[in-house]
């Protein structure tokens, strides 16, 4: 089994969820008493929300490539973030660490190239639904376009991931608001939706029931990790 690099904390509700996931892909996969080899550096999320909200991307580029400097020195042999958003610095992330990052989009690709899905809406952070750097990779690695909220619909997402999700609030009627977005995308002719923010699936999993079925990033994430470690 090839060893792990995990980027994490951003945030750790959902850094914990992928934990589990890449630790019970493994033992599904061969058995017995078999677990995940991870190395993981769970990040300080307020300092970096910090240099997001900033519009500072480049010292976020320079505290995650730190960072996972560190976890190449560790024994990691590539590396996941666990955070969609941060994926907008991944390449200085791999340059830093001299670790290839298994990005989180491809892995998302994969699955929805091999549904059949060619517009698909995405529910993220503004971060990643506003720039190209996540929507451009769909489209020209994976010939997908996406689909993004009104310009009210991303700024609720947007509070709902920082204000609820990343500080563990799980709320009933915020299920439902975030299934009303799912049925929005829908409308607009998007054949699924993509969670792409780490931690909307906690909220709404994949196969919950909603207008057009949903491609969670952690869990595909995870699956093409596990793939990875034990190919």
């Amino acid at each position: 089994m090839k060893t792990l690099g995990v980027l994490g904390g951003m945030s750790w509700e959902s850094t914990q969820h992928l934990y589990a996931l890449l630790n019970r892909g493994v033992a599904q996969r061969l058995g017995g008493l078999h677990s995940a080899q991870l190395v993981l550096h769970s990040v300080d999320f307020a300092a970096v929300a910090a240099l997001q909200s900033a519009g500072d991307w480049a010292g976020a580029a320079q505290r995650l490539g730190a960072a996972a400097a560190g976890l190449q020195r560790a024994g990691a042999e590539a590396l996941v973030l666990a955070t969609n958003t941060m994926h907008r610095v991944a390449a200085e992330v791999e340059q830093a660490a001299g670790l290839p990052v298994l990005h989180i989009v491809d892995a998302t690709g994969d699955a929805l190239r091999a549904a059949g899905v060619r517009r698909a809406g995405l529910l993220a952070t503004q971060y990643t639904m506003e720039p190209g750097f996540y929507r451009d990779r769909f489209r020209t690695r994976f010939d997908i376009d996406t689909v993004v909220p009104d310009e009210a619909g991303r700024a609720w997402v947007h509070r709902l991931i920082y204000d609820e999700l990343c500080q563990g609030r799980l709320e009933a009627a915020s299920r439902e608001g975030l299934r009303q977005q799912v049925t929005a995308l829908a409308e607009r002719g998007c054949q699924a939706v993509i969670l792409g923010c780490t931690e909307l699936g906690l909220l709404l999993p994949a196969g919950s029931p909603a207008a057009v079925p949903l491609f969670d990033t952690t869990e595909l994430q995870a699956r093409a990790a596990v793939d990875w470690m034990l190919g």
